[in-house]
């Protein structure tokens, strides 16, 4: 496992660019360039349940580590959803459950500094490349509106 840091500079409030990340409509935009149709389900609590879901309904499972608007959020990923069925304990999960992926934002003078890391088996670099830099010029765009 490795961990992966991508980094977007963007002219707007911590609070709109937080908003532009978590809200349905706006996730599913930025989220698209992974995979479309992508959705998050949360109940926004620490050690509480998100699911993060393709078109298709697959995807996985996770809970929130720490969470402070609009500067801090960590997942841990516990499993896969398949077919609507969750696994957090099959061997294949057990190699990487427990993985991190930490969004910080961090205002100075109106600008946001968004940094996003996540920890991932390093054959999903190129994916995580390709979603994390259009992803997050997409938030961008979105932000500066």
């Amino acid at each position: 496992m490795e961990t992966y840091s991508y980094q977007q500079q963007i002219n707007a409030p911590a609070q709109k660019v937080w908003n532009i990340l978590w809200n349905t409509d706006t996730y599913r935009q930025w989220t698209a360039a992974f995979a479309p149709g992508s959705t998050i389900a949360s109940d926004w609590k620490v050690q509480g349940r998100t699911r993060f879901l393709d078109g298709k309904g697959n995807g996985m499972v996770s809970t929130i580590r720490s969470i402070r608007e609009p500067e801090e959020l960590v997942f841990e990923h516990l499993g896969f959803i398949e077919n609507g069925v969750e696994d957090t304990t099959s061997d294949a999960i057990k190699e990487w459950a427990g993985a991190l992926e930490r969004y910080y934002l961090k205002e100075e003078g109106g600008v946001t500094t968004l940094e996003v890391l996540v920890d991932v088996d390093p054959k999903y670099k190129e994916m995580m490349d390709n979603g994390f830099i259009k992803g997050l010029e997409t938030v961008k765009t979105l932000a500066e509106k």
